[in-house]
């Protein structure tokens, strides 16, 4: 088994995915979660990408249940997990459900009867190689709030105090990061272990639930957060999961700076567009030339969000700082980004355009918070 020096994660690599989803029930709850799960398996069962799934029952405890699933690559099922049909299928498991937790593998080896041992690599769908990990987990909110009202809201999510970042033994919120573009808010967090609890740890902080109270009046999406239903809901269509994440192999440099950039795409090639910035980041941490040291790509539908960590100042190199070094690149990216939604169009072959594009694109910094600042 060959490991990348890398750091690095992605749901890009083509291998077959294995979902496991841990569901803690209610007492009593069982037959209205196995008329829910039903209903769920009849939908997913025409997903495209989707190719089987069990339903288990612990021997220890038969109120913890197991879903488990597989799909061809991780890009079907984050569109699946992520689109309204799937908040509106799960939706009736809500009430049946005390804790629950999810779990996305690439899979890397596998034996069966007819697949002989170690002749993994004439299997084309399985993980290449093992990524190199640094026990960080990645993710990040997006959601809108009323025109005219950005400034009071970026005043608010200045102000805050940080919450405690030691959630256990084992669970650290290392670092979180606040970016608007107009009336759009995006929040990354780093998490050193379980991102779940993390999560979850966030959320019951006093000056936490404050700050989410302050915003209800301006957000687009109404939400009760006292309402259980309602802020899974809310949280649910806010998740802008982490595609992928790759560092350079070398030492940090002194002096990095983090931006966040914006690029909308057009309807249907959100998957794309994250695909080609995730290939484009990959080719960057190869290069000790390349200003981008660190980049994650979140995406959700059309939404694709890219925190990059830069040396020096980010239009120093414009073509590096947007993902698209390289013969026809640009072009790649002209075709999948809706210019017209960030007020730039025409050809991406030009030095005007590309420096248009990225001053564009630029998300405006709210805060940005280091458990060890």
């Amino acid at each position: 088994m060959t490991t990348s020096g890398r750091i690095s994660q992605s749901a890009f690599d083509g291998s077959r995915l294995r979902v496991i989803l841990l569901l803690d029930l209610f007492e009593g709850a069982q037959e209205q979660f196995l008329d829910a799960y039903e209903h769920m398996r009849n939908q997913v069962a025409s997903v495209p990408g989707h190719l089987s799934d069990q339903l288990c029952q612990s021997i220890e405890n038969p109120s913890q249940w197991l879903i488990t699933s597989e799909w061809e690559s991780a890009p079907p099922f984050l569109a699946w997990v992520n689109s309204e049909e799937h908040v509106q299928t799960v939706r009736p498991m809500h009430n049946c459900v005390r804790d629950t937790r999810s779990m996305r593998y690439s899979i890397l080896r596998e034996t069966t009867p007819d697949q002989p041992l170690g002749n993994e690599a004439a299997t084309t769908d399985l993980q290449v190689e093992a990524r190199v990990g640094e026990g960080v987990a990645r993710h990040a909110l997006t959601f809108t709030v009323k025109p005219g009202s950005e400034s009071k809201v970026a005043e608010i999510l200045a102000g805050y105090e940080s919450p405690q970042p030691q959630v256990d033994d084992t669970t650290r919120l290392r670092r979180t990061s606040l970016f608007m573009h107009g009336n759009r808010v995006v929040r990354a967090v780093e998490v050193e272990g379980d991102l779940m609890a993390a999560l979850r740890h966030v959320a019951r902080q006093p000056e936490v639930r404050a700050v989410e109270e302050a915003i209800n009046p301006y957000l687009e999406q109404d939400r009760d957060l006292r309402d259980p239903d309602s802020a899974r809901v809310f949280f649910t269509r806010a998740a802008l999961p982490s595609v992928h994440h790759v560092a350079s192999g070398s030492k940090a440099p002194e002096g990095l700076r983090r931006h966040a950039l914006y690029y909308p795409a057009k309807p249907g090639c959100g998957m794309e567009l994250a695909r080609l910035l995730a290939h484009q980041d990959e080719a960057a941490a190869e290069d000790p030339k390349s200003p981008v040291y660190r980049s994650t790509v979140f995406q959700r539908d059309d939404i694709v969000v890219r925190l990059i960590d830069v040396t020096g100042e980010l239009d120093a190199d414009p073509v590096a700082a947007l993902g698209v070094k390289g013969a026809k690149k640009a072009a790649e990216l002209e075709r999948l980004i809706d210019g017209a939604a960030i007020g730039v169009e025409g050809s991406l072959e030009t030095e005007r355009n590309i420096n248009r594009l990225l001053s564009h694109v630029d998300m405006m910094p709210v805060t940005d918070r280091s458990a060890d600042s």
